[in-house]
């Protein structure tokens, strides 16, 4: 019986840390380093009015449905790391695979989408 408390307690602790894991995201805060050090791109898949709600603070728009066509534009250096963000974290998955298709092989969503950057205190923005 104390095992099995056990086994759940550990479980319930790291629950959050395996999800943000299986879903390939990078953490607010380690997508903050990336872009203080390696320049990273951080790139809003949201629709040009959700983006203009609030968006991470120096981010670049291209709806989901468009980043096929303008992520070249955007980003010209394919080895810069680009985060994806969107608003939940959904969009910006299959985005980064989209990016990764495309040639951009350090792409990763931001996990927990724009909700997670507001929870670490990150600055936001209004178009």
């Amino acid at each position: 019986m104390l095992v099995a408390v056990a086994a759940a307690s550990a479980l319930a602790l790291f629950w959050p840390s395996l999800m943000q894991g299986a879903a390939g995201g990078v953490p607010a805060s380690e997508a903050v380093l990336l872009i203080n050090r390696e320049k990273a791109v951080l790139i809003d898949v949201c629709e040009p009015e959700e983006f203009a709600q609030g968006h991470a603070a120096g981010a670049k728009n291209i709806p989901l449905a468009q980043l096929e066509a303008q992520l070249a534009q955007v980003v010209k250096n394919k080895s810069l790391p680009v985060i994806l963000v969107c608003q939940s974290g959904g969009r910006a998955s299959r985005a980064a695979a989209q990016a990764k298709k495309l040639g951009y092989e350090r792409a990763q969503a931001l996990a927990g989408g724009l909700k997670a950057w507001r929870e670490a205190s990150l600055p936001v923005e209004k178009a």
